[in-house]
């Protein structure tokens, strides 16, 4: 049953397929911060602070279903789980990167610096300032 739904979806244009799994305003910012290695639930939620923990939950479990990123859980105790990019997820490097030098050509543009409009964070870093 599940694989006739699939089967019967349309699309007018692939960007649409791409949109559909990493579209809206957090699943980009989750993946780019997941680019940089394992990261738990608690250190997604400190590196955005904009998100609600329902929010946050909700897309990484989507993120999750569609095969983008890997939930690991520890058997310890307390409880510790981590997320990570799936393979799958990997291959959406490169269009995580460019979103990130376009979004830093247009600060730049609409702002003059970068640094006076984006947070400090990792993935912000002032030493990887581009010359």
């Amino acid at each position: 049953m599940e694989t006739e739904a699939v089967q019967k979806k349309k699309y007018n244009i692939s960007v649409e397929a791409t949109l559909e799994v990493i579209g809206g305003k957090w699943k980009c910012v989750i993946l780019c911060h997941l680019t940089h290695g394992k990261k738990r639930t608690s250190d997604l939620k400190r590196l955005m602070p904009g998100i609600t923990q329902k929010m946050l939950t909700q897309q990484l479990r989507e993120l999750e279903d569609d095969g983008i990123v890997n939930r690991i859980v520890y058997n310890q105790v307390p409880p510790k789980v981590e997320y990570e990019l799936s393979e799958y997820g990997s291959s959406l490097r490169s269009i995580l990167d460019a979103l990130c030098n376009w979004g830093e050509l247009h600060i730049i543009r609409e702002y003059g610096d970068k640094f006076a409009v984006l947070e400090d964070n990792i993935l912000n870093n002032k030493d990887k300032q581009k010359v």
